[in-house]
């Protein structure tokens, strides 16, 4: 068998930010897959209908403008992102709504008597968005560059996970609308993690806006692998790796995978107390996703949030925690938070003709194989009536069909690992460099090692600087910019 430098075991967006890493250090790389195309989460597909373009799992990208990988990469120079100057919304019974605009100001207007109180809560995150994105985007046991902010920061979270969590402000508009970022974590609320994950995300739209690509996420992707390919790195597709011992000669292994999975793919290989430790990691609670194809917009009561890029949908804040505790306990919730994302009212291509595409998730008990379709579009029925009437076709997927799809998706669980506050700092395991394994030359780089999930490359990144330091003694960052 033919060997590489690098061998890279999955081609989602931290496995394509390590490979590009790595090739961009000069290094000979090759990346196994085993779908048919690459892109894991942020790929884009014909889910419903020819010409309708929906996004598998990632749909919006706040972390493509402010992750350091994809800064470095200069992300926004190689595909198109629209921002939606509307962020997010959250709509209430009666045709109230929250607005979380980019502009803090607006937002912090259009909230009234609770608008002081917002801005107090995020300006002073917003102006230092670049610090803060830094120090969210590495292991919790590193020392902060920014100790000042980060204790800014951790107290905000403190008080935003605790009962306090509503006490700043008077009516139920802003605690109901930050509380809908908050549930991006799938977790109960109030709790320290959702506070944390609401507050940075809060921070991003305000900063940088939360961006789409054009033509979908696989855009980002198509970027990544297109700069692998140009420094002479190599994609190979439909390839199932089930043993470390199937993979060519290589200095490094970067795996982006679960820790189930690297249990499954060194067997005997890891040591037996490494593997305890991995065999301690939890998968949270998952999701069920609904996929639309639409003839026209959402019409949302609240006709402001026809042109949010997101809606969190699910009613209070009070309401939203109920909701999620019941999946927290087992339980699928009748009127549960669900998360939509409208991108074709900023991307036309996604649709044909004016038609629209909409995405959206609800979340569920791990391993459940109840589709949510009819919870879904009568939650949306909810704040937008009318909306069956707009709906040409559907494209729904269960929990167990999530993992079926993607196998790091345990249970349905798009984290990659329950992002708890203890799995936060234990991802996968207690170390300032969790990337690294104790099998020689071997690095994990999925969404179960720091900075946790989403579309940001920084799992790949990071593990890629850790094995260029220790497998190849190369403690210079590559230039990552376009050209070089």
């Amino acid at each position: 068998m033919d060997s590489v430098d690098v061998v890279v075991v999955g081609a989602g967006p931290n496995g394509l930010a390590a490979a590009v890493t790595m090739a961009r250090a000069g290094l000979a790389v090759r990346v196994y897959e085993r779908a048919d195309t690459i892109g894991g989460g942020a790929r884009t597909a014909e889910l419903t209908l020819p010409g309708y373009l929906h996004d598998v799992c990632s749909a919006v990208h706040p972390m493509a403008l402010a992750s350091e990988f994809f800064r470095r990469f200069h992300l926004e120079s190689r595909i198109e992102l629209r921002t939606p100057e509307l962020a997010y919304g959250h709509p209430l019974d009666g045709g109230r709504a929250g607005l979380a605009y980019q502009s803090i100001d607006e937002t912090a207007r259009m909230l009234g008597v609770d608008g002081p109180a917002w801005k107090r809560l995020f300006e002073p995150l917003v102006s230092h968005w670049q610090e803060l994105a830094q120090f969210t985007g590495t292991s919790l046991l590193r020392v902060p560059r920014h100790p000042g902010l980060a204790a800014q920061f951790g107290l905000r979270a403190f008080e935003q996970g605790s009962p306090l969590w509503s006490l700043r402000f008077e009516s139920d508009i802003a605690p109901s609308l930050l509380s809908g970022v908050q549930a991006h974590s799938i977790l109960p609320l109030p709790g320290l993690a959702p506070a944390a994950a609401g507050l940075l995300l809060g921070s991003l739209a305000h900063a940088v806006g939360w961006p789409v690509p054009v033509g979908g996420s696989q855009a980002i992707v198509d970027a990544m692998a297109d700069d692998l390919l140009a420094h002479g790195g190599e994609i190979v597709t439909q390839t199932e790796i089930t043993s470390l011992d199937e993979l060519p000669p290589a200095r490094a292994v970067l795996l982006d995978v679960t820790p189930k999975s690297l249990l499954a793919l060194g067997g005997d290989r890891i040591p037996r107390g490494y593997a305890r430790s991995l065999g301690r990691f939890r998968y949270g609670n998952a999701v069920a996703k609904l996929d639309l194809a639409l003839s026209d917009p959402v019409p949302w009561a609240n006709e402001a949030l026809r042109s949010a890029g997101t809606v969190h949908v699910g009613g209070t804040h009070a309401q939203i925690a109920r909701s999620e505790a019941m999946v927290a306990s087992g339980r699928h919730a009748q009127r549960p938070y669900v998360l939509v994302a409208q991108p074709s009212i900023i991307d036309p291509s996604r649709a044909p003709g004016g038609s629209h595409v909409l995405w959206a998730y609800t979340h569920v008990p791990s391993g459940s194989d109840v589709d949510q379709s009819e919870t879904i579009i009568a939650q949306i029925e909810r704040f937008a009536p009318g909306f069956r009437d707009t709906i040409i076709a559907t494209s729904g997927r269960t929990a167990v069909e999530e993992e079926q799809g993607n196998p790091n998706y345990v249970g349905g669980d798009i984290s990659a690992g329950a992002a708890t506050f203890r799995q936060l700092v234990r991802r996968p395991t207690l170390s300032p460099y969790p990337w690294q394994t104790p099998v020689r030359g071997v690095y994990l780089c999925s969404s179960s090692t720091p900075p946790g999930p989403g579309v940001h490359g920084l799992g790949g990144w990071h593990a890629a600087r850790r094995a260029l330091a220790t497998s190849f003694g190369i403690r210079r960052a590559p230039d990552l910019r376009p050209g070089r």
